[in-house]
C-alpha cells in the first residue's frame, strides 16, 4: 500500500492525498494524473476547476489559502474581495475582531462600508472601527459622515495623540472635510484642534465663532481678523464688531480706526529654511534697495465709517473717541459722521455737572460747529441743538442759515434773562442791514410788553424813521397798545417826520411851479411856431463853428450846418445830429412808459408794498396809463427830399402856408394836440404829448 501526496508549489498546500495499492508508475498527460498499479488497474485524477478548489477551502474555512489561490489563477478582483469579506466574517463570528477588521480594510475599494461600520458601532469594538475608518480616510474613500464617525471615535477613546495626527500634521495631504471635522471637533471640546484646522484652512468664521464663543480669547480673535485681507477684515468686523467692542473696547476701536484710515494686514513671519529660496530672497531685497526693482506701492485701502457707528451702541465713549478720530484724518467725513458726534457732544454737555467742565464742552460743541470742513445735516443738526437746549449753537445755526428773524423770536422768547432787552436790541443793530423788517418786529414786542422800554422804543424809532420802515400813522397804531407809552416818546418822531413831509411838499411844489412854467413856455413856442414865420439867423455851423455857406441846412432847435458837415456827421436826414441823442432818450422813455402801461398786476403790487401809495399813482399818471396816446405816422420819402432842398435855400423867411416849404420840427417840438402840418399831400399826426409835468399837473388839480 503506497500513499500519493500531491503538493501545489506555487501556493504552498497539500492539494490531495490519498493511499493506493501498489503503485507502479504516474503519468501526466492531457493535463490529469494517471496511476497506474500493479494489479493492472489505471487511476485517472483530474484537476477540480478554481471555483470548486475555493468551496473546498471555505468548507475549510482555510481563507488564507483561497486568497492565495484566487490570486495565483488571476481571479478578477471582486472574486478576490468577495473572499476577503468571508474571511472577514469567519473572523467576526469567531470574536477574532482585530483580525476580521484587518480583512474588512482590504475590501475597502469594493465592499459598501456601511457593511463594516455597522458591526462595530458598539463601544468595545470601537478601536477597530476607528482603524477601519483611518483606512478609509487614506484611500479617500471617506464621506462626511465617515470623518465625523472617525472624530467622534477619537474623542470617545480620548486619544488626543490619535487625533493630533490625524489633524494636526504639516507634512500630511488632507484626506477628510475641514469643515465636518471642526464641527466634531468644537462640539467634542477638542478647540485647539478646531481652531488649528480653522486657520490652516482659512476658515476666518469658524475660528473666530470658536474663539468669541467658545474660548472666549477676544484679544486673539482681534489679533486673527488684523492679520486678514482688508474684505475679509472689513466683513468679520461688521459681523462680530459689536460683541468685540463690549468685550474688549480698546483694541476694537484701535482696530477700527486702523480699518476706516489706512489698512495694512499685520503679515506673519516667515522662516525660509532652503538655502536656495534664502539666497534668492536676499538678492532680490539688495537689488531693492538699490532701486534696481521697484518697490510696489501701496494701495489705501479703508471702510466707510459709517457703517461701524451702530457697534458702538452699548459705549458712547469709545464711539467718540472713534468719531473724533475719523474727523481728525479725514476732515471731509460724511454727515451721519459730524452729526453722530454732535450728538454725542450734547448729551455729555446736558448731563455735566461740574461748572468748567461743562463750558470746555461748550467750547468744544461750537469749534466742531464751525469748522468749515464740517458736512452738518443742518435741519438735524438744528433739531439736535434745541432738544437739548444748546442755546449758542442754535444761534449760530440760526445766523448760518441766514434766519434772522428766528433769532429776534428767540430772544423774545427767552424774556426771563434780565438782559433779554439788549440782546434784542444787538441782533437788530447787528442784522438790520440784511433784514430792516427786525426794527418793525422789534418795535411791535417792544409795544406790547408793560415794562420800560422808553430807551429802546425810541432807539427803535429811529431806526425805523431812518429807513423809512413804516408810515407814522402805523407807528402811532402799534405803539397804541402799550398803557406805559407816553406822547413824549412819539413826539420827537412825529414832529420829525411832519416837518420832512413838509419839506417833501414845498419841495415838490416848487418842481410843479417849474414845470408849469417850463409848459407854459412850450406851448407858447408851439403857438409861435403855428402862427409865425421862423427866422434862421445862425451866422456859423453847430458842427464846425465856419461861417456858414450855401448849402446849408436849418432845424427848428436853432441848430444849423454846412451841407457837407451834415452830410458826413448826421445819421438820418430828418434829425438834427446834436439833438439827436437826447431826442432818442426821450422818446425811448415814452415808448417804455406805453409799454409798461398796462402791466396792471405790476401796478397792484408795488402799490401793495409801497410804504407810500400815492406816489406809485403819480409815477403811473405820468407815465399815460389812464390816458389814450395817439398814434403818430412818419412823414413820407416826398417831404424829406422836399426838405432837402429847402435847408440848400440862403437864410430868409419862410411862408407857414406854401405847402413846397415844409418845415422840419425838433423831437422836442410838436404841434398842438389834434393838429398837423401839412407837408405837401401828407400830414403829420402828432401825439399828445403827456409829460411829466402835465400830470403832475393834473394829479394836483
Amino acid at each position: 500500500m503506497n500513499v500519493l501526496t500531491i503538493y501545489d508549489i506555487q501556493n504552498k498546500f497539500v492539494a490531495y492525498s490519498a493511499p493506493f495499492p501498489h503503485i507502479f508508475d504516474i503519468l501526466c498527460e492531457w493535463g490529469s494524473l494517471y496511476i497506474l498499479t500493479k494489479d493492472r488497474k489505471l487511476f485517472h485524477l483530474q484537476e477540480k476547476d478554481t471555483q470548486a478548489k475555493l468551496e473546498t477551502l471555505f468548507k475549510k474555512n482555510l481563507y488564507d489559502l483561497a486568497v492565495g489561490l484566487a490570486q495565483s489563477q488571476q481571479y478578477d478582483q471582486d472574486g478576490i474581495v468577495d473572499i476577503f469579506r468571508q474571511y472577514g466574517d469567519h473572523l467576526y463570528s469567531k470574536g477574532d475582531y482585530d483580525g476580521a477588521i484587518t480583512q474588512y480594510i482590504k475590501t475597502i475599494v469594493k465592499l459598501e462600508a456601511s457593511y463594516v461600520i455597522r458591526k462595530f458601532l458598539d463601544t468595545p469594538r470601537i478601536h477597530n472601527l476607528t482603524a477601519y475608518l483611518q483606512a478609509l480616510h487614506k484611500a479617500q474613500l471617506a464621506t462626511e459622515d465617515h470623518t465625523t464617525l472617525l472624530l467622534n471615535c477619537y474623542t470617545k477613546l480620548k486619544d488626543a495623540s490619535k487625533l493630533d495626527e490625524f489633524i494636526m500634521k504639516e507634512d500630511r495631504e488632507v484626506d477628510f472635510e475641514v469643515e465636518t471635522a471642526i464641527k466634531v471637533c468644537r462640539s467634542a471640546g477638542y478647540f485647539q484642534h478646531a481652531t488649528y484646522l480653522a486657520e490652516r484652512h482659512n476658515q476666518h468664521d469658524s475660528y473666530l465663532k470658536i474663539q468669541l464663543e467658545d474660548v472666549r480669547d477676544y484679544a486673539g480673535a482681534l489679533d486673527y481678523i488684523g492679520k486678514l485681507d482688508f474684505g475679509q477684515a472689513e466683513r468679520n468686523m461688521k459681523k462680530y464688531g459689536k460683541v468685540l467692542i463690549n468685550e474688549a473696547p480698546k483694541q476694537t476701536t484701535e482696530l477700527l480706526k486702523k480699518l476706516c484710515t489706512d489698512y495694512r494686514p499685520c503679515i506673519k513671519k516667515v522662516t525660509v529654511e532652503n538655502t536656495a529660496e534664502r539666497q534668492g530672497l536676499s538678492a532680490i531685497c539688495a537689488l531693492s534697495s538699490k532701486g534696481f526693482i521697484p518697490l510696489i506701492p501701496h494701495l489705501v485701502q479703508k471702510s466707510n465709517a459709517d457703517e461701524f457707528i451702530h457697534i458702538f451702541v452699548n459705549n458712547s465713549d469709545k464711539l467718540t473717541e472713534f468719531l473724533e478720530h475719523m474727523i481728525k484724518v479725514q476732515p471731509r467725513s460724511s454727515s451721519l459722521v459730524y452729526n453722530t458726534l454732535l450728538e454725542l457732544h450734547l448729551h455729555d454737555h446736558v448731563h455735566e455737572k461740574d461748572i468748567s467742565a461743562k463750558v470746555d464742552k461748550e467750547r468744544k460743541i461750537l469749534d466742531l460747529l464751525q469748522n468749515p470742513d464740517a458736512c452738518f445735516d443742518l435741519d438735524q443738526t438744528m433739531i439736535l441743538c434745541q432738544l437739548n437746549n444748546f442755546k449758542a449753537g442754535i444761534l449760530f445755526l440760526y445766523e448760518k442759515a441766514k434766519l434772522y428773524h428766528q433769532i429776534l423770536c428767540y430772544h423774545m422768547e427767552h424774556n426771563e434773562n434780565p438782559v433779554h432787552m439788549m440782546h434784542i436790541m444787538e441782533t437788530c443793530k447787528r442784522f438790520g442791514s440784511h433784514d430792516p423788517n427786525l426794527w418793525i418786529q422789534a418795535l411791535s414786542y417792544f409795544a406790547r410788553k408793560e415794562d420800560n422800554c422808553k430807551q429802546q422804543i425810541l432807539e427803535v424809532l429811529s431806526q425805523i424813521d431812518k429807513c423809512n420802515l413804516l408810515p407814522p400813522l402805523l407807528v402811532v397804531q402799534t405803539l397804541a397798545h402799550n398803557s406805559m407809552t407816553t406822547l413824549s416818546i412819539v413826539k420827537d418822531y412825529i414832529v420829525r417826520h411832519l416837518q420832512s413831509e413838509q419839506d417833501e411838499i414845498d419841495e415838490n411844489e416848487k418842481l410843479i411851479h417849474q414845470y408849469r412854467e417850463d409848459t407854459e413856455k412850450m406851448r407858447s413856442e408851439i403857438e409861435q411856431l403855428k402862427t409865425s414865420a421862423k427866422i434862421f439867423q445862425n451866422q456859423k455851423c453847430s458842427l464846425c463853428a465856419q461861417a456858414l455857406d450855401l448849402p446849408s441846412v436849418h432845424f427848428l432847435c436853432q441848430h444849423s450846418f454846412h451841407h457837407g458837415c451834415f452830410e458826413g456827421y448826421s445819421e438820418t436826414d430828418a434829425e438834427c445830429p446834436i439833438c439827436l441823442p437826447r431826442n432818442r432818450q426821450m422818446l425811448e422813455t415814452i415808448r417804455s412808459q406805453q409799454q409798461s402801461k398796462d402791466l396792471h398786476e405790476q401796478f397792484h403790487q408795488q402799490l401793495e408794498r409801497a410804504p407810500d401809495g400815492f406816489s406809485v399813482i403819480a409815477d403811473y399818471f405820468a407815465r399815460g396809463v389812464f390816458s389814450k396816446i395817439s398814434c403818430t405816422t412818419e412823414p413820407s420819402t416826398n417831404n424829406a427830399s422836399q426838405s432837402r432842398r429847402h435847408n440848400a435855400l440862403p437864410k430868409s423867411k419862410v411862408p407857414k402856408s406854401d405847402p413846397s416849404y415844409p418845415t422840419r420840427l425838433s423831437p422836442f417840438e410838436s404841434a398842438p394836440q389834434g393838429q398837423s402840418l401839412k407837408s405837401g399831400s401828407d400830414a403829420i399826426q402828432y401825439p399828445a404829448h403827456l409829460s411829466p409835468f402835465d400830470a403832475v399837473d393834473k394829479v394836483q388839480k
